[in-house]
């Protein structure tokens, strides 16, 4: 194990020190573009079309320690897993079998058999036109303390609406600008620029939707963002939309589905997806469909949101992501990716990196994992410090049953079944998984600028990535990263919800 203390974070600091870095921080924030949109004071909470006011994100005042070794580690990993998850998404046969409606999560999940339903329909009409799928990933790991050895655990992994990327860059630049001003009071030795990892997430981000966009070989088409509305967490997706511009000079149309219903429709001969607008007189071919929404149930009130999110996947735009991508996301994947032999499906290895050589590596960051609907062991609840990502909060994939629930996952111990487990109707637990817990480093604590200006918190490390690919070679990269701390005290992962702050990380 590093030799670091981890209880022994975060350094001290006077009351008139931290009144100092706060003010620093947060006059950083609202000058570089770290920013929400305020709640809607609205009793209808919409926010209005033109906004007036931001607030700075949630976020830490210190960056969180990190070891070295894992760090790097986990970004020498994602190039893998860019591969893997693009493999997955290609075996129609797998997500059958994990996601289907027939025989997977989706005859106990009902959204998620909505869209696979969707995605088998459009398959049989022979309706599929473009061949490509773009992935814009996000692995999330925490720190595992066990037998006096760290060891990086996956989390979960994002195929669909992988936020905070411009933001986390722009909180790792805020804490490097904090160091070069304040040299935080000389507070600890391991505060220097040597320890605070460049972070390019915006640009790689955007790399990957400007090579999708040259894939799809029309220069003057245009990237759609599909986005919720009364999204408050609008920079984080409008500087991939400003890059995109003044990098690659590729305009960006945002609408949300409603929207979506009146101005969409697929050219009868060649299926390009057009849009028509308000604002302009002339309607625009779409190269790539960039989702930041379609992942949770309340994006589709009712079926005809439904039929447009089908009709954008019959289109000839490239998918970020495509219907089966977003399945190869849901938890159940990373469960079943977990059985023995798995990983060595032939079919997965055949092309570009050859998983079977990284299988090791993979598997290490992986816990051990059940499925629910197993005869064969005893499962009870509980897990009070494990990172509940709610499939509500925008980055956790579709399939993850458990992660609508208040309790993130279980624990596997010889115990009985839990009543709750017994009362689980059995054709609900094949939408469950058990998860064994991860046991973080002890006494971690941090300063947040939130509610609380301290509490004691864990901090998950994401890991962000692109892959463009189809039936040949993956174009893929690793692109940068974030770190999120929460508290301890709250069961809640998500930043826009406001229980966790935007950090970075000091390696140590």
């Amino acid at each position: 194990m590093t030799s670091f203390n981890f209880s022994t974070w975060p350094p001290q600091l006077t009351p008139e020190q931290l009144e100092a870095l706060t003010l620093s921080a947060t006059t950083y924030a609202l000058s570089h573009g770290l920013l929400y949109l305020p709640p809607s004071q609205s009793p209808s909470n919409t926010q209005p079309r033109i906004p007036t006011t931001a607030i700075h994100a949630p976020l830490s005042l210190i960056p969180a320690p990190f070891p070295r070794a894992q760090f790097q580690a986990a970004r020498e990993l994602q190039s893998v897993y860019n591969v893997l998850y693009a493999r997955v998404a290609m075996d129609t046969q797998f997500l059958d079998t994990v996601m289907g409606a027939e025989e997977g999560v989706g005859k106990a999940d009902e959204f998620t058999g909505t869209l696979w339903r969707g995605w088998k329909k459009i398959r049989e009409h022979g309706a599929l036109a473009q061949p490509l799928h773009l992935g814009l990933f996000r692995s999330d790991y925490l720190l595992h303390a066990a037998e006096d050895r760290l060891a990086l655990k996956q989390v979960e992994f994002n195929t669909i609406s992988s936020s905070f990327g411009p933001l986390s860059e722009r909180a790792a630049a805020m804490h490097r600008n904090i160091l070069a001003s304040t040299s935080y009071f000389s507070a600890s030795p391991h505060l220097t620029a040597d320890n605070f990892p460049e972070n390019s997430t915006t640009s790689g981000l955007v790399e990957g939707l400007s090579k999708a966009h040259e894939a799809y070989g029309v220069r003057d088409a245009r990237i759609l963002f599909v986005v919720q509305p009364n999204e408050r967490n609008v920079f984080d997706q409008q500087w991939l939309e400003y890059e995109l511009l003044e990098k690659h000079q590729i305009h960006v149309i945002r609408q949300t589905l409603t929207d979506l219903a009146v101005s969409a429709s697929l050219d009868p001969s060649t299926h390009a997806l057009i849009l028509t607008s308000p604002t302009n007189s002339s309607p625009h071919e779409i190269s790539t469909i960039y989702f930041r929404a379609t992942y949770t149930p309340s994006d589709f009130p009712s079926p005809s949101y439904y039929d447009t999110r089908f009709l954008l996947e019959r289109s000839r735009a490239i998918k970020c992501p495509s219907l089966p991508l977003q399945l190869a996301g849901g938890k159940k994947v990373q469960e079943a990716l977990t059985r023995p032999g798995v990983l060595e499906r032939a079919k997965w290895g055949a092309r570009a990196l050859d998983l079977t050589a990284h299988a090791a590596d993979i598997r290490a960051t992986w816990m051990g994992m059940w499925a629910l609907d197993s005869e064969d062991v005893d499962i009870v609840a509980a897990l009070d410090h494990f990172p509940d990502s709610g499939q509500a909060q925008g980055s956790v994939p579709p399939g993850t049953r458990l992660a609508r629930h208040k309790a993130p996952s279980l624990v596997l111990k010889p115990q009985p079944i839990p009543a709750f487990l017994d009362a689980l109707p059995a054709e609900e637990r094949e939408a469950w998984i058990a998860m064994e817990m991860i046991e973080t480093p002890r006494g971690v604590s941090g300063y947040l600028v939130r509610a609380s200006p301290s509490s004691s918190g864990i901090s998950e490390l994401g890991i962000f990535g692109y892959a463009l690919f189809g039936e040949g070679e993956v174009v893929e990269r690793e692109v940068g990263w974030l770190v999120r701390t929460k508290g301890t005290e709250s069961n809640e992962g998500g930043v826009a919800a406001g229980f966790s702050v935007l950090d970075s990380v000091v390696l140590v």
